[in-house]
């Protein structure tokens, strides 16, 4: 397996004219270490499918190819989607035949555009939409048993918060809906070509079963975002206007056995479903991300 190095990272970039941008959030990996770190931790088997978003240059595909039994890559630049089989083919034809590229946004994707329900999720995410993607998967592929990303530090500190930790808030909650969530580890800055101002961490995701909830997913985020909307606030009124009054408010809190002084970092994640179990009329509003 020939991996990708700084220099055959620079080479492939010259040789499509590539300059990475911020707007794709493009930081390309330039170190074998860290690849086959990640996907050592990502615990993967030759019975997998993996799902690999952004791909870019294919650093993390390479390492990933020989340890599972398909790689699929959705990948949003086209001149990366079109490049990332050749490159493949040159540097690893022995499991070429393991990669299908699906060149779309991650955001939009679903399991209709995939050739085979992924198993796990590796990848090296953009830094900009790392969280709706994390998400956003999770909803919609519940063929995803377990996942390993890496992303930025502070949003892998966010995602994998408990409560009460100081950067506990709505990806923490809505991912805990979905998986149990933990650090798995820093990375630093001079893995990625160019190199980006901020440290990276990885985080582990394990699937399990959301709260035992008569709320659907949709009502329990719903009662999320009103509480972090104003998140200094207590309860009682960062919900008044979910729940129509303060006093509304209050007595769904208190219906569902929770402090209405209290604020939302306190929560977990089967406190806000309880919560929405009690709001009055229990009129459904769109939560803000998935």
């Amino acid at each position: 397996m020939s991996l990708l190095g700084p220099v055959e990272v620079r080479v492939l970039a010259e040789k499509l004219n590539l300059r990475p941008t911020k707007k794709l959030g493009q930081n390309f990996v330039i170190d074998g270490g860290t690849v086959r770190r990640i996907v050592r931790l990502a615990e993967v088997t030759p019975q997998d499918v993996a799902i690999e978003i952004g791909p870019g240059l294919g650093s993390l595909t390479l390492a990933l190819l020989p340890q599972v039994a398909e790689v699929v890559a959705v990948e949003i630049d086209p001149v990366l989607a079109g490049q990332l089989p050749l490159t493949v083919e040159q540097r690893a034809p022995e499991v070429a035949g393991r990669l299908t590229v699906v060149h779309a946004d991650a955001l939009k994707v679903g399991p209709g555009d995939l050739p085979a329900e992924p198993t796990v999720l590796v990848a090296n995410l953009p830094y900009n939409v790392s969280v709706p993607v994390v998400l956003h998967l999770l909803r919609v592929l519940p063929s995803l048993r377990r996942g390993l990303v890496m992303v930025q530090a502070e949003v892998a500190d966010r995602l994998a918060a408990a409560p009460g930790s100081r950067v506990y808030g709505v990806p923490s909650v809505k991912a805990a809906w979905y998986a149990d969530v933990r650090r798995a580890g820093p990375v630093g800055r001079n893995v990625f070509w160019p190199a980006p101002n901020v440290d990276s961490g990885l985080v582990s995701l394990v699937r399990r079963e959301p709260p035992s909830t008569t709320a659907t997913r949709e009502e329990v985020f719903a009662a999320v975002d009103a509480a972090f909307a104003q998140r200094r606030k207590t309860l009682r009124a960062a919900l008044a206007s979910w729940a129509g009054t303060p006093a509304a408010a209050e007595e769904a809190l208190v219906g569902a056995g929770v402090d209405p002084s209290a604020r939302g970092e306190q929560l977990r994640i089967e406190d806000f479903a309880r919560i929405a179990e009690q709001r009055p009329a229990r009129t459904p509003r769109p939560a803000t991300t998935p």
